[in-house]
């Protein structure tokens, strides 16, 4: 019996840093493809303010057009405060609630403006607000790996500020290279620490990286016990507030040939992929 990979496909992490806006009803189309390949999450968009992010401040509108009657994927949204998290419970469709904690202090005020402490002190009212509404929240851990700041950086942090979600009740944890900084070493050994204090909660790779060590970093994941992994096709994305550069998400492609080779199961449908696929350029030009 075939091991599994569990696949989320991140199509708001991919667009969120493009210059041009991606109209509307191409967002529309394009979701809608992806939620026919049977992707275990979906992160479609996100509720936060249209001046910080501009290509998704029609969100909203997105999702009154999603077709989720033949999909199974869940879909995520992306928050940087309270009040977007507001937004987002009252969506139906929303099933989870993301919100990205950093490691790096100046990350943290960049991303959302507050700082690490504070992003805590709202977290903690995220969490009873997805209680009580019942969705789930995500943590991203940002800068998981170091980062371009030069500020102090240590795997004991990154164990501080999960552990800090494990205790408000936190049941997943997004383990996020930001940058795309990390080396195959460092996520091997990385998540073989955070699998050994966190069996209770779901941990997932969130990996930017250029192609040339994007196989490199899946693996060194894999082999330390994680078995669900963050993609966008074409590897388009990265996070705008990080740097100058936007690195690139883990290619969608590049992760299903290495699961061919590794001959795991992903239960995707591979001819809808090749139809969402080949709207990249439309979507991406």
């Amino acid at each position: 019996m075939k091991e599994k990979l569990i696949l989320n496909e991140c199509p708001r992490d991919a667009m969120q840093g493009l210059k041009q806006f991606v109209p509307t009803a191409t967002k529309i189309k394009y979701i809608n493809a992806l939620l026919r390949v049977g992707f275990n999450r979906l992160d479609f968009g996100s509720f936060v303010s249209p001046k910080a992010i501009p290509q998704l401040r029609d969100t909203g509108e997105v999702l009154g057009k999603l077709d989720l009657s033949q999909s199974k994927s869940s879909l995520l949204a992306i928050v940087a405060n309270y009040r977007g998290a507001e937004q987002a419970v009252e969506f139906d469709e929303v099933n989870f609630i993301g919100f990205p904690l950093s490691i790096s202090q100046q990350f943290q005020k960049r991303n959302t403006n507050k700082t690490i402490e504070e992003a805590i002190e709202e977290l903690a009212r995220i969490q009873n607000l997805c209680l009580i509404r019942e969705k789930n929240l995500i943590v991203y851990l940002s800068m998981a790996f170091g980062n371009p700041y030069n500020e102090t950086y240590s795997p004991d942090l990154v164990i501080e500020r999960g552990q800090e979600m494990v205790d408000l009740g936190v049941k997943f944890l997004s383990v996020s290279d930001t940058v795309g900084m990390a080396e195959p070493e460092a996520v091997k050994s990385l998540f073989e620490t955070v699998s050994g204090y966190w069996k209770e909660v779901e941990i997932t790779a969130h990996l930017h990286a250029n192609p040339i060590h994007a196989t490199q970093k899946i693996a060194a994941a894999w082999d330390a016990g994680c078995r669900r992994f963050d993609v966008a096709l074409g590897g388009y994305g990265g996070c705008p507030m990080a740097e100058d550069e936007l690195v690139g998400n883990l290619s969608t492609e590049r992760m299903l040939d290495w699961a061919k080779e590794k001959n795991l199961e992903t239960g995707l449908h591979l001819a809808n992929l090749k139809i969402a696929s080949e709207m990249l350029m439309e979507v991406f030009h």
